[in-house]
């Protein structure tokens, strides 16, 4: 079967090559009656146009390059969906890149995007220091993530988070209270959340201990503190770990120990509804990211480079 052209779809619908050109671009005036009559013809014929021409004509991909270190982790998961759906709004569609923490993963996935073309890319990898990022002709945003110090950052409010997580484990009556994060040397706003766990446990006089998340550092945390009645843990997943081990050493929840996480998503919520948690808007960090995006592909400015939502306490049955 031959391959439908532009020039069949023009003499279909009695114009010129050029007015289809136009009519499926967009660009320039059209009567509603020609734009009809080359919107049938191509119904009928079934044309598909050519993405590769059409972005070459137009200067645009239409296409997002989104960077993540997982999929699997509940808060991108839940991040992606509402990134790409967002994105479909505009007329966008997105690659995903899952980098898996590591930065050679990341360096490629970049330069792959660039090579296509991308119109921008929204990242919430963990590396910094790749040199891609400082290309000043590239729309970039990063989520939970400081990848340069020109490209705008969209985070919850971490500080405020931490120190809620914090003071209602205090409030609880916990005294010795243990947090568990990930690595310091990630360059990323969600170390406020140590840092605002430090601040309010040394403001009430309590010994603050902080324990980086790795192989059997659960296990390890619970050997080394027995006496330990309070975690507050990064993320959800690893509240929900705290918790299996807890069982699994007949500490009685909330009664002897009490827990609380960060994240808030769906699937933990369900999953997980009796954890308190600091809840993320997950939503309202996609519509940032993509509004800040778009404002940088449309070639609009913006000085403002951190951004910080806020966040919601959600208490429940571990504390």
């Amino acid at each position: 079967m031959q391959k439908v052209k532009l020039d069949d779809v023009a003499d279909k619908a009695g114009v010129s090559r050029t007015t289809v050109s136009r009519v499926l671009n967009n660009r320039g005036y059209i009567s509603d009656k020609t734009r009809q009559k080359v919107h049938e013809a191509v119904e009928l014929l079934n044309y598909q146009p050519n993405e590769i021409a059409r972005s070459l004509f137009i200067k645009k991909t239409f296409i997002i390059g989104l960077i993540f270190p997982t999929t699997n982790n509940p808060f991108y998961g839940q991040l992606i969906f509402h990134l790409e759906n967002i994105c479909e709004s505009f007329g966008y569609r997105v690659l995903l890149c899952n980098s898996q923490g590591r930065e050679d993963k990341e360096r490629n996935y970049l330069k792959m995007l660039l090579r296509h073309q991308v119109d921008g890319i929204i990242a919430g990898a963990h590396n910094r220091g790749i040199e891609e990022y400082n290309n000043q002709h590239l729309p970039l945003v990063g989520i939970d993530r400081f990848l340069s110090k020109n490209i705008p950052v969209v985070s919850s409010d971490n500080y405020d988070g931490g120190k809620k997580a914090t003071q209602l484990l205090i409030d609880k009556g916990c005294k010795q209270i243990i947090h568990i994060n990930g690595s310091p040397s990630l360059e990323t706003p969600a170390n406020l959340r140590r840092e605002a766990y430090e601040d309010v446990m040394k403001e009430n006089e309590f010994h603050p201990r902080t324990y980086i998340i790795g192989d059997n550092v659960i296990e390890k945390l619970f050997d080394e503190n027995p006496n330990v009645d309070g975690i507050f843990a990064s993320d959800d997943l690893i509240a929900a770990n705290v918790i299996r081990e807890a069982k699994r050493r007949n500490r009685n929840i909330p009664d002897d120990l009490k827990v609380i996480g960060y994240d808030g998503t769906e699937t933990t919520r369900i999953l997980l509804p009796e954890l308190s948690t600091i809840q993320q808007p997950v939503k309202e960090i996609a519509d940032l990211a993509i509004k800040l995006l778009m404002k940088q592909i449309n070639g609009e400015s913006e000085p403002q480079i951190e951004w910080k939502l806020p966040i919601k306490l959600i208490k429940g049955e571990t504390t």
